[in-house]
């Protein structure tokens, strides 16, 4: 099988108390040390020796606190309580590791473009050229205020920063020639200063001069991480995005969206092959599918309801508590929706409903469950046929969530990794020393 088709694997991490499921600090195997840094690089290197191509780690800057204006709960339940800078983990992971890309979630809303420009670019040289930015644009009011807003801004005027954002980011990293350092010290010539030059960028939302402060990695510059599913943020992932997250309810819609992102990306001129799609999924594996369904019993009883109604709240930025459970949305109130339109989106189009119910977004969504993303269950058989079944046709890869950290990914990497390959559909091997050569991407030119 060709390298263009094989299949890309993401560990898709959270500096935080939990995983990506809010309850998996209940886990009996879960355990406590996420302050530590061999937390983090024991992950790294798991997901290493299963040739994961890529991990990144998710963020929000606040807290789950929206749902009743309140942040009790979440600290009572655990409801993602914690979050460290993911910079800071990300590095002590990259530093245990040697292959595997590491990248990080940084908000366009509320930084700025030099200081996200410098601290990814510095990553990107001291990991050998393994670095990647997950691009976002901040969410709810609760990290606007931690920024010392009133309000935040409107969707389309994040993504008017944000397009903004990325052109001064890549303008700095691209001011310099990949061959502008010298270091000849017989002649004393340190950099050849004709390959080195201003950005001078006045615009909308940003004034930056230059000249970078850091030269070219060897994959030229970090790859950009989009996760835009919606409208506006679907046109924004296929224009910028070099790895494309997203987040499907089936294989039907899967397979429809993958076409149609390829149309949008076209449409912006982008070449095929420029931009990988991976999908977030679960895996549950056990030697047996008997197995696999005890390991599904333990997690799914730990679950509260409360855990989707915290999380809901943050993602969409209103107040679940101020509603009654089967009381519709009005049309003022979806369209106030200022969080991930994709999920407002997703609970209109499943449930057929223009205005739904709190009990619609809770039952369409998933949100605080497994089933919020795919779960491929089974024996290692089963689940490689799952993931064959997707790949190609809905997706270039998978983002794999735990259902609890780090067993979720020792399972995955002990019996499912060698069942892919075994099959010729997953890499045996990295392709290169860069994250932009695994994951078949070029090399970007000043």
């Amino acid at each position: 099988m060709s390298e263009e088709s094989q299949m890309l694997l993401v560990g898709f991490l959270q500096a935080q108390n939990c995983s990506n499921f809010p309850a998996s600090w209940r886990h009996p195997d879960a355990p406590n040390d996420f302050l530590t840094a061999g937390y983090y690089q024991n992950l790294g290197k798991i997901l290493e020796e299963g040739k994961f191509q890529l991990c990144f780690f998710d963020d929000r800057l606040a807290i789950p606190d929206v749902y009743a204006d309140d942040f009790r709960v979440t600290m009572n339940e655990g409801i993602r309580a914690i979050k460290l800078d993911p910079m800071l983990c990300a590095s002590a992971l990259a530093h245990s590791t040697s292959r595997i890309g590491v990248g990080v979630t940084y908000s366009t809303t509320y930084y700025e473009p030099f200081h996200v420009a410098r601290t990814f670019a510095t990553l990107d040289q001291l990991t050998g050229g393994r670095a990647a930015w997950n691009v976002v644009t901040s969410l709810n009011s609760s990290e606007a205020a931690n920024f010392g807003h009133e309000k935040m801004l409107q969707h389309d005027e994040r993504y008017d920063r944000a397009d903004e954002f990325i052109q001064v980011v890549q303008g700095h990293w691209r001011s310099w020639d990949d061959d502008a350092l010298v270091l000849d010290k017989h002649s004393g010539q340190f950099a050849d200063d004709s390959k080195v030059r201003r950005i001078s960028h006045d615009g909308a939302w940003f004034k930056s001069r230059g000249p970078f402060t850091i030269p070219r990695s060897p994959q030229g510059e970090p790859v950009l991480i989009q996760a835009g599913q919606s409208g506006r943020g679907r046109s924004f992932a296929a224009k910028w995005g070099d790895l494309v997250f997203v987040i499907y309810p089936n294989l039907e819609v899967g397979r429809k969206s993958y076409a149609e992102f390829q149309k949008v990306k076209a449409a912006e001129g982008r070449a095929p092959g420029s931009a990988k799609v991976a999908c977030a999924v679960y895996s549950i594996v056990g030697e047996t599918q008997a197995e696999a369904e005890d390991k599904r019993a333990v997690i799914d009883a730990l679950v509260k309801p409360i855990d989707g109604l915290v999380l809901l709240s943050e993602v969409l930025n209103f107040d679940f508590a101020s509603k009654g459970y089967d009381e519709p949305f009005t049309p003022e109130e979806m369209d106030g929706i200022s969080g991930i339109q994709a999920f407002r989106d997703r609970v209109v189009k499943l449930s057929g409903k223009v205005n739904p119910t709190p009990r619609d977004f809770v039952e369409f969504t998933r949100r605080g469950t497994l089933d919020e993303f795919p779960v491929f269950m089974g024996s290692p058989a089963q689940v490689a046929d799952q993931m064959e079944e997707w790949f190609g046709t809905a997706c270039d890869g998978f983002v794999l969530a735990a259902g609890h950290s780090p067993g979720s990914y020792s399972d995955f990497v002990r019996l499912v990794v060698p069942e892919l390959q075994r099959r010729g559909v997953y890499h045996r091997d990295y392709a290169g020393t860069t994250l932009r050569a695994n994951l078949g991407l070029d090399r970007p030119r000043v």
